[in-house]
């Protein structure tokens, strides 16, 4: 082999770090995008990807909100879905033992709807070898507070992420809500609060009425915006969000293609996360994993490291 074609073969390095956690390539699902992982293994090997996370867990198995609870929108859709899931206790004993056979990271994300659940939730998967980090949902209302939901208060925020903290000995990734006025504020909250890593953003409340019938679309009222339309929102956020703060960034919202997940690290965010996609293509993951790839090739980048924070300001 001559060394033009040594040159051209060698691939470029797509592994990134968060908070310790050293990741094949920056794609990983969204959180109830994804199931469980089982649901999408017929599709691709789910070891091409940098991390697997989990659909939201709690304490006790959830049920969720009655039907309708999906609306497709333009360039997206609203979800109104409730936080359905089988529970940590049927997690690890039905569902661990299918993802231990795969050496890709597992990311447990979990909520409560009190301390006490969050901090019970914590200690669970704090023992459990097979997670190697934790995502801190706080889009959740406090029961025993009023229902002031956790992620839209600062004060709240940091007191949850501070007793999950104390609980937890595995990297806290916090996954924030962009529903608020100043998502800075929540970020620095709980990079105090003892946060290792910051996703956002969650979805965006929305609302959707079928004119015929004069009726709501989702039986929920309200539910959450993701996919495509949003990502113009979510590039800014994040971008605020990594000058606000010294822990890594994960972004997500409305990626779609290598490009989508490009504009995210460009502005500093050290990983991906896809959801809304997963829907539409099971295997969105492991195409965007590929055109990241053929990016840095055709810009001549040897690590996709020198692309993330290269954002060339006027």
């Amino acid at each position: 082999m001559n060394d033009r074609n040594r040159e051209n073969s060698k691939q470029p390095s797509l592994a990134v770090e968060i908070a310790g956690l050293r990741l094949k390539n920056p794609v990983m699902p969204a959180s109830g995008t994804f199931g469980y992982g089982q649901e999408y293994a017929p599709f691709f090997d789910l070891d091409e990807l940098g991390a697997i996370v989990t659909k939201g867990l709690s304490l006790n198995p959830k049920a969720g909100n009655p039907t309708p609870r999906i609306a497709e929108t333009t360039s997206g859709m609203l979800n109104a879905i409730g936080l359905q899931n089988v529970g940590v206790e049927a997690f690890i004993r039905d569902k661990m033992p299918f993802l231990r056979q795969y050496r890709t990271p597992v990311i447990a994300n979990f909520f409560g709807n009190s301390l006490e659940e969050y901090g019970e939730m914590a200690r669970r998967l704090s023992d459990l070898p097979e997670v190697a980090a934790a995502e801190l949902n706080i889009s959740c209302p406090n029961v025993k507070k009023g229902g002031i939901v956790f992620g839209t208060d600062p004060q709240a925020a940091a007191e949850v992420v501070s007793l999950v903290r104390r609980h937890l000995s595995k990297p806290l990734i916090v996954k924030l809500t962009p529903n608020v006025t100043d998502i800075t504020v929540m970020a620095r909250a709980v990079e105090e609060a003892g946060a290792d890593a910051i996703c956002c953003i969650n979805t965006l409340t929305g609302m959707a009425v079928d004119v015929r019938r004069r009726s709501l679309r989702l039986a929920n009222l309200t539910g959450g915006l993701s996919g495509p339309a949003i990502r113009p929102v979510a590039v800014r956020m994040v971008y605020q969000v990594v000058q606000a703060v010294k822990v890594p960034v994960i972004g997500v919202g409305g990626i779609t293609k290598a490009e989508d997940a490009l504009e995210f690290l460009i502005v500093g965010a050290r990983a991906v996360q896809v959801g809304t996609a997963n829907f539409v293509d099971p295997q969105a993951m492991p195409k965007i994993v590929a055109g990241l790839q053929q990016y840095c090739r055709e810009q001549r980048v040897d690590d996709i490291n020198d692309v993330i924070g290269s954002l060339q300001l006027p």
